[in-house]
């Protein structure tokens, strides 16, 4: 028993998206997909500016600072899952499990905190923007140093508690990644008192988050909405924003506050689709594509590349 309870070495395996060997084809078609949208979209966001001196604002700083972050957190996931379906390796070893999950931890809850920085600068633009020098400018790196260290500190918590309890079941971790609430359904001790532990971190990084960026939102769309007609424009984009934010934070949070007993791992790994992949391929897209000053950015780029071939 004591040697089952020990083996730390042993690999896991992961399941994966589909359980049928037969989906496979698809399943890798789809990674490669976003994936590849994700990686194109998320270095176009960073590189239109690093490169424009027009975008060297709070705003467009913090929205590199989300791509950034989204293309750490695809990298992160999708490549071993889509190796898995190609090369139906699907063993991770141990510490592997450990350094994938601490990774999507601190991405994800950096991501969440970053979106509200997001969600209140747009607020302050729109509402207050003769205090927006006050408020912003001189903080934009205190919001983004407060994401990262918030996110790496309530990671680390979890997955030092997920690499150091006994493993005795099955290896088998029926997801396609290393979420370590998927990861405890193997363990051979009760894990209830960690779930509580689960349910605080849930409700402090994504659901009091969630609630500011609804909050910000709803001030905003009420503002544009008694603004002139040149101004009801930022209406459409605002919702827009909104519903996107939603679907990250509804996802998560239906995830990790329902009981374990009252989630199928298929619904599971299906609202981890929209958390992992969806969202960090939409983000560019309804943040930048929409965005006035970033297709204007584009143009100009573009240009500066052709007189230079030329």
């Amino acid at each position: 028993m004591g040697h089952e309870n020990h083996t730390f070495s042993n690999d896991f395996i992961l399941l994966g998206l589909f359980t049928s060997s037969q989906s496979w084809p698809a399943s890798f078609y789809f990674h490669c997909f976003y994936f590849l949208n994700g990686i194109f979209g998320n270095v176009s966001v960073i590189l239109h500016v690093f490169l424009d001196m027009h975008l060297h604002t709070p705003m467009y700083f913090l929205l590199s600072q989300l791509s950034l972050i989204d293309l750490n957190y695809i990298s992160t996931i999708v490549p071993k899952t889509a190796s898995n379906f190609l090369f139906g390796n699907k063993p991770i070893s141990f510490i592997g499990c450990g350094i994938q999950s601490f990774f999507f931890l601190t991405l994800a809850v950096a991501e969440a905190l970053l979106l509200t920085s997001m969600a209140y600068d747009y607020y302050v633009a729109i509402c207050f923007p003769l205090h927006y020098p006050i408020r912003i400018s001189k903080r934009v790196c205190m919001l983004i140093t407060r994401s990262w260290i918030m996110g790496s500190i309530n990671s680390c918590a979890h997955t030092t508690y997920a690499l150091h309890i006994p493993y005795c079941r099955s290896r088998a971790i029926n997801h396609f990644f290393c979420d370590v609430p998927a990861m405890l359904t193997l363990a051979c001790i009760d894990t209830k008192v960690y779930e509580c532990t689960v349910f605080v971190s849930t409700t402090l990084f994504l659901v009091l988050p969630f609630i500011v960026i609804a909050c910000s939102y709803g001030h905003v769309l009420f503002a544009v909405y008694h603004m002139n007609s040149e101004e009801k424009k930022s209406y459409s984009t605002c919702s827009i924003h909104l519903t996107v934010v939603t679907f990250f934070y509804a996802s998560f949070v239906y995830t990790y506050l329902t009981p374990r007993s009252l989630l199928s791992p298929t619904e599971d790994k299906a609202l981890a689709v929209f958390y992992t992949i969806l969202t960090p391929m939409l983000n560019p897209l309804i943040y930048s594509l929409r965005n006035k000053e970033v297709m204007e950015a584009l143009r100009r780029i573009t240009q500066r590349l052709c007189s230079v071939k030329m």
